[in-house]
C-alpha cells in the first residue's frame, strides 16, 4: 500500500510538472485584444496583440492567411512569432477567416480579390487607431496570400514592408507541382503518377468549361475524394491567379520585401517563386530555411502530427527553424536594407 501511494504521488508530482510546462511555453510576453474590425462587407472577428507594456503607437504587422479554414490565431501558431514582433515593439493584427470560429460568412466563398479587399478594410481600421502608427504597416503572408499581398501593396498607399513566406505564383502551376511533388514523395508508380495527370488534366478541361460540381463529379465517376461542392466553386472562382502581373507593378516592386522559401515545399516551386521575385521585386531579401517544410515547421516534425502536437503543447517556439523568427525581427527593424543591397 505504501509502495503504491508513492507510486501514485509521483505521478501526480509528474502531471503537475508537466501541466505547469505546458502553461509556462504556452505564455506569451504580449496583450491579446479581441476586436471587430469594421469598414467592409462584414464586421471581421480579430485578434490585436500588442507588445506587453507601452502606449505606443506601435508598428504594425497584418497577418494574411494561406488556404484553409484559419482562425486568428492560426491556433496558436502564430503567437511565437506575435511575441517577437511585439518585443521588437510590433503589433499584430489577424482575423477568423468567414465562417471560422463563430464569424460570420463561409471563406470558400471568396476570391483572391475578396481577400485583398479584407486586408484593405484591416488596415484602414489599424490607421484609425491612435496607439497604432499608421506609417508602419506591413504585411506577412503564407502560401495562398502570394496572390494577395502584391494586390494589397499595388493599391494601397505606405505600406512599408512584406514578409511573403512559401507564396505560390500561378495557381495551375503550383497545382500540378504539388501533385507531381507529393506523388515523387509517396512512392507512386509510373502509371500511378501517369493517371494523376490524366485526371488533373480532365480536371483543367471542366474548370475552364466553367462545369458545375455535378457534371466535375461525374467525370470522375463519383470519386471526388473529399473534393465539396463549395471547394469547387472556390477553385472555380480563383484557378486563373497569378501574382506575376501584380508583383510587377511600381508600388510592389519598390515595397521593401522579405521572401522566406522552405527547402522541403511540396506545395510550392520555390525556384520559379524565387526567380520571379527577383525578376520583378528591386526591393528583396531572400531566405532559405532547408530544415522547413511549406508551413515553415521543422522537417524533423512536419512528417509526424504526433510530434508536431507534443511540440505545439510543450515547446511551440521549437516549430519554427532556426533563426526564421530572429530574422524576421530583424527585417521588421530595418526594411529599408533590403533598397540598400
Amino acid at each position: 500500500m505504501r509502495r503504491s501511494l508513492i507510486a501514485l504521488l509521483g505521478l501526480v508530482l509528474l502531471a503537475a510538472a508537466g501541466a505547469g510546462v505546458v502553461i509556462v511555453q504556452n505564455t506569451y510576453d504580449l496583450r491579446e485584444e479581441r476586436v471587430t474590425i469594421s469598414g467592409g462587407p462584414q464586421p471581421l472577428d480579430g485578434v490585436l496583440a500588442l507588445p506587453a507594456s507601452g502606449r505606443g503607437p506601435f508598428g504594425l504587422v497584418v497577418f494574411v492567411h494561406g488556404d484553409g479554414p484559419v482562425d486568428a490565431t492560426h491556433e496558436g501558431f502564430y503567437r511565437p512569432t506575435w511575441e517577437a514582433f511585439a518585443r521588437a515593439g510590433y503589433a499584430s493584427l489577424s482575423w477568423n477567416k468567414p465562417g471560422v470560429g463563430g464569424s460570420r460568412g463561409n471563406w470558400l466563398d471568396q476570391s483572391m480579390e475578396d481577400r485583398a479587399e479584407e486586408v484593405e478594410t484591416a488596415i484602414a481600421w489599424a490607421r484609425s487607431r491612435r496607439d497604432l502608427d499608421a506609417g508602419r504597416v506591413g504585411l506577412w503572408g503564407a502560401s495562398q496570400a502570394g496572390w494577395v499581398l502584391p494586390k494589397v501593396t499595388a493599391r494601397v498607399p505606405g505600406v512599408s514592408f512584406v514578409i511573403a513566406v512559401s507564396p505560390a505564383i500561378n495557381w495551375l502551376r503550383q497545382g500540378r507541382y504539388n501533385l507531381l511533388a507529393q506523388l515523387r514523395a509517396d512512392g507512386a508508380t509510373t502509371a500511378e503518377i501517369r493517371s494523376a495527370v490524366d485526371r488533373s488534366d480532365e480536371t483543367l478541361r471542366l474548370l475552364r468549361a466553367k462545369a458545375s460540381f455535378e457534371e466535375y463529379r461525374t467525370s470522375v465517376g463519383g470519386r471526388t475524394d473529399g473534393l465539396t461542392a463549395d471547394r469547387w466553386r472556390f477553385i472555380l472562382r480563383n484557378y486563373t491567379a497569378d501574382a506575376t502581373e501584380d508583383l510587377e507593378r511600381p508600388a510592389t516592386a519598390r515595397t521593401p520585401t522579405l521572401l522566406v522559401l522552405a527547402g522541403h515545399d511540396l506545395n510550392v516551386d520555390v525556384a520559379e517563386t524565387e526567380a520571379v521575385y527577383r525578376d520583378t521585386v528591386s526591393a528583396l531579401q531572400v531566405r532559405h530555411y532547408p530544415d522547413a517544410d511549406h508551413s515553415l515547421v521543422r522537417e524533423s516534425l512536419a512528417g509526424s502530427d504526433v510530434k508536431i502536437a507534443l511540440a505545439a503543447l510543450f515547446a511551440p517556439r521549437s516549430l519554427a527553424p532556426d533563426g526564421y523568427v530572429d530574422d524576421l525581427v530583424a527585417f521588421l527593424r530595418d526594411p529599408e536594407k533590403a533598397t540598400r543591397r
